[in-house]
């Protein structure tokens, strides 16, 4: 069967959108990794349109990652979604569903796309942890030597996905890549987690860099944006509205007295096409649509 695919990214964060809502099967692990490996489709997250499963959504997202693992949230890939659908339905407010639950939106542009991204979860169950944490504002995981650890005493949340976030004094002198898939597997993550370095440069502003469970390090990262900036605002590190420093560009994250975090940012779309699904992956991509932009 064909399905049409749009090439997108949100800030940097690339994101393929494959909608699937007519399809009369459903995507595995090993035909997200096929798509994944073709520099034509290529993903930090596969965000897979299907029908609403919910009464009042418009759509049901089922979410990807390179290596074929399923995620329970994108912040990034939700935006390029919103606004496929925004351009196909001429709507701006509209709710969305995936495995972690409802997500409203908002589209008044392609550089202002705000996203609930609902409420952040603390507690070490939840996470999850795999031993218990009193205080989830600082566990006790460190990397590099006992008496001089490169990282120690991350904060974690769960925004649809685990979180880890380590305060540093510079985000560039952290080599990410070398220590984020240690960390992103540490045994005390059951479900694996996202690894995130933070700089905060003002009450209102953090610098980020992360490394994403099942993608690796990825230039912008949704989810860990709003992990970080609520798990700031939670030690008194800077406010509840702040903007979020990606390698790609800014997220603006406010994180609400309702206890809901609105991410805003933009999406960009690079070219569309049709993916053929069937033993083997065929991808067309359709020749006028290359670097428009919404």
């Amino acid at each position: 069967m064909n399905a049409p695919f749009a090439k997108m990214n949100g800030i940097g964060n690339r994101i393929t959108v494959l909608d699937m809502r007519g399809a009369d099967q459903r995507l595995d692990a090993a035909q997200a990794r096929a798509i994944a490996a073709d520099p034509r489709t290529e993903f930090d997250q596969l965000m897979v349109i299907e029908p609403p499963k919910s009464a009042g959504t418009d759509a049901f997202m089922t979410i990807f990652n390179t290596d074929g693992s399923l995620s329970g949230a994108c912040g990034n890939g939700t935006r390029c979604v919103a606004l496929v659908l925004s351009r196909e339905s001429g709507r701006e407010a509209m709710k969305l569903e995936t495995s972690a639950g409802l997500l409203d939106v908002r589209v008044r542009g392609a550089d202002a796309i705000t996203v609930d991204m609902g409420e952040p979860r603390f507690g070490w169950a939840e996470i999850p942890l795999s031993v218990p944490f009193e205080d989830t504002g600082a566990i006790d995981l460190s990397f590099g030597s006992v008496d001089a650890p490169i990282l120690s005493h991350p904060a974690v949340a769960n925004i649809g996905n685990p979180h880890a976030i380590y305060w540093v004094d510079d985000v560039a002198a952290i080599d990410l890549g070398r220590i984020g898939p240690i960390l992103e597997r540490d045994p005390i993550f059951p479900e694996r987690a996202n690894i995130s370095i933070a700089q905060v440069t003002s009450e209102r502003a953090i610098t980020l860099r992360v490394w994403e469970r099942g993608a690796g390090l990825t230039l912008a990262c949704g989810s860990a944006a709003c992990a970080t900036a609520v798990s700031a605002a939670r030690l008194g590190k800077t406010g509840r509205k702040v903007d979020v420093r990606l390698p790609g560009g800014v997220l603006n994250i406010e994180w609400r007295d309702d206890n809901h975090i609105l991410m805003t940012g933009a999406a960009e779309f690079e070219h569309e096409g049709v993916i053929a699904l069937g033993a083997e992956i065929r991808i067309d991509v359709a020749p006028d649509t290359i670097a428009r932009r919404a």
